[in-house]
């Protein structure tokens, strides 16, 4: 059997066409309040297609790569405490897991995800977009604006990832 059959066979669920589809806002302001505005978007969109699904479902993959729901929030965390936390701000911060999640929690993974973002906000309030990062192992050198910038790029991929795992594993879809 071809593992596209299998993954096929995951959801007998209909396509729900009543999911509301939450746009992302549209805004004529300053760039920095637009990409954070954009970023939040998509943070609580990867939030929302991950949230309400049966545990076991949130630990598996349908997908030969191994991807599952509770390995993108995790993800997520590790990146943006990785790239705000300790190479832009040069804290001695320790990242959210990002490995292996056997037996991890979504609750739990969603809850530390939301942790991250809080506190990597409060780094980005007290920077500017032209402000580099402060850790060595970022060659060439990248200001905040080039990282919120990837973060925004990384996090809407993954939210389309969400999208495809969700829909795979229990028929929901929807942003």
């Amino acid at each position: 059997m071809h593992w596209l059959d299998a993954t096929l066979r995951v959801s007998s669920a209909p396509y729900n066409s009543d999911v509301p589809d939450l746009k992302p806002p549209r805004l004529a302001t300053d760039e920095r309040s637009t990409l954070l505005a954009l970023l939040q978007y998509q943070r609580e969109s990867l939030v929302r297609k991950a949230s309400g699904v049966d545990p076991v479902a949130a630990t598996s993959s349908p997908v030969p790569s191994g991807t599952s729901l509770v390995w993108l929030v995790e993800h997520l965390a590790a990146a943006e405490s990785v790239w705000i936390e300790q190479r832009f701000a040069g804290l001695a911060v320790e990242a959210p897991l990002d490995g292996p999640l056997h037996g991890r929690a979504l609750d739990r993974a969603i809850e530390r995800y939301r942790a991250t973002w809080t506190r990597v906000d409060a780094v980005i309030a007290g920077a500017e977009l032209d402000d580099r990062c402060s850790a060595d192992d970022v060659v060439p050198p990248v200001n905040l604006r080039w990282v919120l910038a990837h973060l925004l790029e990384e996090t809407a991929r993954h939210a389309g990832h969400a999208d495809i795992l969700r829909e795979l594993v229990d028929g929901e879809t929807g942003r």
